[in-house]
């Protein structure tokens, strides 16, 4: 039986651009949701091992550890243990392999999702799995588990002589085998024991698609050579196009492919993270669904996928944008919500799912995001941003776009001095956040811009002037005198660490006085060995129970802004530090708990655009120095 609820950071990320599952370093696929990123799940068993469901391909014999602690790599094998586990990616590709090491063999266990450059959607989405030998002899055992509908819906078994079929309501899975898998019966699930020798192969080929479809072709030993071929050249073509040349490309390829895995190739909208329900402290309740495409965070990744030279990636989003703004407003009255599916709907009832025990016990479970009502006014300097990047591109930013962008900053002029529930979605009751009159800023500056550099018809006079208002605002009331610092909401001494935003977006020189005071103060108070907390809850409560661990995001943007104030020792020290504590194969969850363990959805997307973030300003001003 695998071993229940291993550590976050011990998962790797395979997906096919429509959604996505991750596979434990022993070999397990505990989370899998189709047909969309954001639809119930399949294997669930990472939020509950017994009622979730899970799909594992094990070598035989004792697990190699019960525990992986920071620091130890994952498969470190303990006295007497029978078998040593080690997982990487083929370089620059989205092919998982998990390798076994035993004193009898060395197998490996290679999962990939086949990538379908269509962009329509599709019911169908395969996962692939191949074992292989490739010393010795090896026994793999073999356990299939879907639990429907977040582990809610019964199925129903049918067993032919190299195939399963699993039958939910409005969903059936096909398990098919190549080569010998001697697939058995355990109960509505099925099991299967592989032996294999040196040299040797067999596969597993699990489709989940729309009830009573019929199963695809048997699969044979060509057809997966061909998906593994097909699928690498796809990565590499992929990551070819990858501009970044500086001194960390292998973490930023990394990066940059976990970006594409995390966006939904049907819309061009990225998700938040491939996750539900994992928490920001282990037993607490801080646990929310990350599955939807936040405007903030895919707005943001629109500069870093420009930089990088995925141009298609970062206008497929501004088109996605566009479509919100012509739908003609929320359900909550505003032009904009915080967040959508991806396939821009934007009601995302929050429902708890009591029967799921959580990860580790911590619980409740919630699918679904109530926040997604909140009003959160620094979106809309998010959103223009994104757009005014687009712009950059020639023939991207048309007439009728540049109409509603030019309709929403007029709006923003009467609607931008409201309280606020600020970014980090706290429940803690709306307040006037520096942040967002600072994005609001960034709104208004870079509509400015825009039409003055492509010739568009502006209220330029009236923007100017509000823009303006929200200048002098931000560094009157947004500016603490007694802490020398920027503070997070008005008239008030709680230091925040989204103003990292700051010199990023152009508000304030990077070596002014007063920003590099604001970041003396956040290293005395928000920054522990390099790692950055958002806030101090007790300073400024949030309206939740329990604490959190530092948050990576805040962590890379901390390096960005000590690269971009000239102290650059201290960036690299702290970048690098930052990049230890990412997983095995380069991923990293949302936060960092105190002992070094990953925590939070994962893996997710902020995290790894910030480290590009961060690592473009390091190479760039390393490069400067004599």
């Amino acid at each position: 039986m695998p071993r229940p609820y291993p550590p976050i950071a011990e998962h790797g990320l395979i997906g096919d651009l429509q959604t996505c599952a991750l596979v434990s370093s022993e070999g397990v696929l505990d989370w899998f949701c189709s047909p969309r990123f954001d639809s119930p799940s399949v294997f669930a068993g990472l939020l509950d091992h017994d009622r979730g469901g899970y799909f594992s391909l094990t070598a035989r014999g004792a697990p190699a550890r019960t525990g992986t602690p920071h620091g130890v790599a994952p498969g470190t094998p303990d006295p007497g243990a029978a078998v040593v586990t080690r997982q990487l990616y083929l370089a620059d590709t989205a092919v998982l392999i998990t390798r076994f090491l035993t004193p009898q063999g060395v197998g490996e266990v290679v999962d990939f999702m086949p990538v379908r450059e269509e962009r329509a959607p599709t019911d169908r989405h395969q996962v692939v799995r191949v074992m292989r030998v490739v010393r010795g002899s090896m026994c793999f055992a073999l356990e299939c588990r879907p639990r429907f509908d977040y582990g809610r819906a019964p199925h129903t078994l049918t067993l032919h002589d190299h195939a399963a079929r699993f039958d939910g309501p409005g969903v059936t899975a096909h398990l098919q085998t190549a080569g010998r898998v001697p697939l058995e019966a355990d109960g509505d699930d099925v099991r299967a024991t592989v032996a294999l020798t040196a040299g040797q192969r067999a596969a597993v080929v699990l489709t989940v698609c729309d009830a009573g479809v019929p199963a695809p072709p048997p699969p044979d030993a060509e057809d997966m050579a061909r998906e593994f071929t097909d699928l690498s050249r796809f990565w590499h073509r992929w990551i070819g196009r990858c501009r970044y040349r500086g001194r960390w490309q292998q973490i930023v390829n990394r990066s940059a492919i976990t970006l594409k895995l995390l966006t939904y190739g049907p819309t061009g909208a990225p998700i938040a993270a491939a996750t539900m329900g994992l928490p920001e402290q282990e037993g607490g309740e801080r646990n929310w669904d990350y599955r939807y495409t936040w405007v903030r965070d895919a707005s943001l990744a629109v500069r870093v996928m420009r930089d990088l030279g995925f141009t298609a990636e970062a206008n497929a989003f501004r088109g996605w944008l566009a479509d919100r703004f012509q739908d003609g407003g929320a359900p909550n009255g505003e032009p904009l919500q915080i967040m959508y599916r991806v396939d821009g709907d934007p009601h995302l009832p929050e429902e708890v799912l009591g029967h799921l025990s959580g990860w580790r016990g911590s619980a409740p479970v919630r699918a679904g995001n109530g926040a997604a009502d909140q009003l959160q006014l620094d979106i809309y300097g998010e959103a223009v941003y994104a757009l005014a990047q687009a712009g950059q591109t020639p023939d991207v930013v048309g007439y009728d776009d540049w109409r509603r962008s030019a309709a929403l900053l007029d709006w923003l002029c009467d609607h931008w001095d409201r309280p606020d529930d600020g970014i980090w979605e706290t429940r803690g009751g709306s307040k006037d956040f520096t942040y967002s009159r600072l994005m609001c800023w960034v709104a208004l500056d870079r509509g400015i811009r825009q039409a003055v550099a492509t010739a568009r018809p502006a209220d330029l006079t009236r923007w100017t002037a509000v823009r303006d208002v929200l200048l002098d605002q931000i560094m009157t009331r947004g500016w603490s005198r007694e802490r020398r610092a920027f503070v997070q909401r008005y008239d008030s001494s709680v230091l925040d660490a989204s103003l990292l935003m700051m010199p990023l977006v152009g508000f304030i020189p990077p070596k002014d006085p007063r920003w590099l005071s604001t970041l003396d103060a956040m290293d005395r108070e928000l920054v522990s060995d390099s790692l950055v907390y958002r806030y101090d809850p007790e300073a400024s409560p949030d309206g939740l129970r329990g604490s959190e661990g530092t948050f990576s995001l805040c962590s890379f943007l901390y390096v960005y802004a000590l690269a971009r104030a000239g102290r650059v020792e201290q960036a690299r020290y702290a970048f690098d530090k930052m990049l230890t504590y990412a997983n095995h194969v380069g991923l990293f969850a949302e936060e960092i708990g105190p002992t070094g363990e990953q925590l939070g959805n994962f893996p997710q997307a902020f995290t790894h655009l910030a480290l590009v973030t961060a690592a473009l300003a390091l190479d760039a001003e390393l490069d400067e120095e004599p």
